[in-house]
């Protein structure tokens, strides 16, 4: 029963760090205010998330590409996640 929950909780945090991503994008490319339901999501979902990638970002910097930056950081908590997923489930 704890391994079922586990393996949820998982799962769940897969799915928020992509929707985490999505968010970003709107985020960066929308006109959207600070106070927008969109926007509020978004930072909430960067309170949680944020703390976890911090470490991983002082690992593993940003890539450059031509004039911007990809961030690698969501990919490799994924990976991570799924690789716990994996051993746990």
């Amino acid at each position: 029963m704890l391994v079922t929950l586990v393996c949820g909780l998982l799962q769940l945090a897969i799915w928020i760090i992509i929707a985490w991503i999505v968010l970003s994008y709107v985020v960066s490319f929308g006109r959207l205010g600070f106070d927008h339901p969109v926007r509020r999501l978004y930072d909430a979902l960067s309170g949680a998330i944020e703390p976890v990638m911090r470490p991983i970002r002082g690992v593993i910097p940003p890539v450059r590409v031509g004039g911007a930056a990809l961030d690698l950081s969501p990919l490799i908590l994924i990976i991570g996640v799924s690789l716990l997923l994996r051993f746990i489930c």
